[in-house]
């Protein structure tokens, strides 16, 4: 699963995945993408989503330093502790509550708290560009016209699925079958319908 700490609906996906881990005998790879980076550059968006964007490189950036710094098994306790405080104990409203939130992550899973030092790293620098190739590693494998979450089904991803609230138990499960299925489809690309439900964080 690629995901962006900031996106309420990856949220969402990523909790139905951990219930699909317990009725499934699925291996699960967690890595960034950046709806910041997604966007870059685009025009007509709203001012609201545009400032949501302009503070969305601070969490994304330090997952990509301790994934770089201590290894891959810290992505998904990051993006745990992270989600947490900015979905269920909504800090992410502002760029000050967001860094705290990241803040109190990184001593939760009992990473340095100099890993903060990369919520503001200079674009064009390492991280940056270690982000920008995590981020086109999912968008590679599902297209430019999508968000997060990506989920990749061994060598095909799609965008989603997106549902509130989180399937559990063997619900979780027949989603996940469903999803196999879709993937085995040759030449199969999309079902969508318009949302008419934020995300239930229940």
């Amino acid at each position: 699963m690629f995901f962006d700490p900031l996106c309420p609906w990856a949220w969402m996906t990523s909790r139905w995945l951990m219930e699909v881990e317990k009725v499934r005998p699925i291996d699960i790879t967690w890595s960034v993408m950046s709806l910041s980076v997604l966007n870059e550059g685009r025009d007509g968006l709203p001012e609201s989503y545009r400032e949501l964007l302009d503070r969305g490189w601070g969490p994304v950036r330090v997952v990509i330093a301790a994934e770089r710094d201590h290894g891959s098994a810290y992505n998904k306790k990051l993006y745990d502790a992270i989600g947490t405080r900015l979905h269920l104990g909504e800090m992410g409203g502002t760029d000050e509550g967001q860094r705290k939130a990241v803040v109190e992550s990184l001593a939760e899973v009992g990473l340095p708290a100099e890993l903060i030092d990369y919520y503001d790293n200079v674009p064009g620098d390492e991280i940056d560009k270690l982000l920008r190739t995590s981020h086109e590693r999912g968008i590679g494998l599902v297209g430019e016209d999508v968000g997060t979450p990506v989920v990749s089904i061994g060598d095909v991803a799609f965008f989603g699925p997106v549902v509130t609230p989180a399937p559990k138990g063997e619900a979780a499960g027949k989603l996940w079958d469903g999803c196999l299925l879709v993937a085995g489809t040759p030449g199969f690309y999309e079902i969508k319908r318009t949302r008419t439900k934020g995300p239930d964080f229940s």
